[in-house]
């Protein structure tokens, strides 16, 4: 029987081919190779072809029993080893049997009152970590969603925004409150002039998923498709190793969040997905229907 080819790429490069291929973001490219990494020193170094549904299972509940993680934890693994399997493998998985569940943790969400919500906006400083709470409260939307958001996404004639590639790999349109369309408008002024800058400087061009950079070949430095709060500072791609800049961080967002709500002393706790929450409450007491709000917020 012929052995292995010594120029076939390794496990986890694979791994991250296939994601790529696939469109996956880089966040869930980094979160499946470490879930392989763990799976495979978990059966001390075996390759995953020499595993099976048992070995899968083992592992599973090895992190539910012993490492006590979240359900969401344990379904991020379950959903990498999928991959791994059925994407990277070629190996279409049976029933897996049943697992030690992780805990799902019965929490009604944090909800702030419209008073709560005023103070945390004026605890916030003037400057872009505003503008995206504004719009998680504003327009329902996630923080990854908020950071992902391209320039052309903001209809500011409509006042909509379009959420694209969401939760589930879905798209949808959500509201852009009137009273943030001046001063979006105005910091967008300010990320131009910048990105007209990067351009001259060679350093202009942003990141676009593989099928959108081969259909738009020109879009890469076109402002419309440039991010809304881009980072302020270039970095290497870690994919392709241009330097760019990426959109703003999402810890630079949260830790402002929090430090708002302690500046305000607000006893909950708040978090940039506690205006996400807030947003669809404060919509169902003001009388909108849950289909409408379920519409604007997506899955």
């Amino acid at each position: 029987m012929p052995g292995p080819d010594p120029h076939a790429p390794k496990l986890l490069d694979r791994v991250r081919q296939v994601c790529r291929r696939r469109q996956y973001s880089y966040h869930t490219e980094k979160a499946y190779v470490r879930w392989v990494i763990r799976f495979v020193r978990f059966h001390d170094t075996t390759h995953p072809r020499h595993l099976n549904e048992d070995d899968i299972r083992a592992f599973l509940s090895h992190l539910a029993s012993e490492r006590n993680v979240a359900a969401s934890t344990q379904n991020q693994a379950l959903n990498a080893l999928v991959f791994l399997y059925e994407q990277v493998l070629g190996v279409e998985l049976g029933d897996l049997g049943p697992l030690d569940r992780a805990d799902r943790p019965k929490r009604l969400p944090t909800v702030l009152s419209r008073e709560e919500v005023r103070h945390l906006f004026a605890a916030l400083p003037p400057g872009p970590n505003r503008l995206i709470a504004h719009l998680l409260y504003g327009s329902g939307l996630r923080l990854s969603e908020a950071l992902r958001l391209r320039v052309k996404a903001l209809d500011f004639d409509g006042g909509r925004v379009h959420v694209r590639d969401g939760k589930g790999g879905k798209d949808r349109t959500t509201m852009l409150p009137e009273r943030l369309h001046a001063p979006l408008q105005r910091y967008l002024k300010k990320v131009r002039a910048q990105h007209e800058t990067d351009c001259v400087e060679g350093v202009g061009s942003v990141y676009l998923p593989d099928a959108i950079a081969e259909k738009y070949p020109n879009a890469a430095t076109e402002w419309r498709w440039q991010y809304v709060f881009p980072s302020p500072r270039l970095s290497d791609d870690p994919r392709s190793g241009a330097v760019r800049r990426h959109h703003r961080s999402d810890s630079a967002v949260q830790r402002a969040v929090k430090n708002a709500a302690d500046a305000a002393d607000i006893e909950k706790h708040a978090t940039c997905h506690t205006l996400r929450h807030s947003f669809a409450t404060h919509l169902l007491r003001d009388g909108t229907d849950v289909r409408t709000i379920q519409r604007l917020q997506g899955p």
